[in-house]
């Protein structure tokens, strides 16, 4: 099992559900974060004086899935994310060793379904 971690635009987020909707993957997890990358913040001018905002909004989006379907979730994550510019985000992937399903005990791949 992959845990898919990926960090995203707000706005970009419907888009990567759908995607990931039509893949059939059965659950995520989203989170707000905050966080910099390349682009290090932007500046802004508030009541005449400028300010740096070193750390913007993110989402981040957590999956797990077979290995198998790994590669498949990952591309329709990078493509349904994507702008084309700095800022778009990351992908990580985590190798799980085991996942429970705490309501029946069910382990491995049968407790992602």
């Amino acid at each position: 099992m992959i845990k898919i971690e990926a960090v995203i635009r707000p706005s970009k987020l419907d888009d990567v559900k759908a995607a990931l909707d039509e893949l059939g993957v059965a659950g995520m997890t989203v989170i707000h974060v905050m966080g910099c990358g390349k682009q290090r913040g932007r500046t802004q001018y508030y009541r005449g004086q400028e300010y740096t905002v070193n750390l913007l909004d993110k989402v981040k989006l957590e999956v797990v899935v077979p290995d198998s379907e790994a590669d498949a979730v990952v591309d329709a994550i990078a493509d349904a994310a994507a702008t084309g510019e700095i800022g778009d985000g990351k992908i990580f992937l985590i190798n799980v060793s085991d996942a429970v399903r705490i309501r029946t005990k069910e382990r491995g791949n049968t407790a992602l379904r």
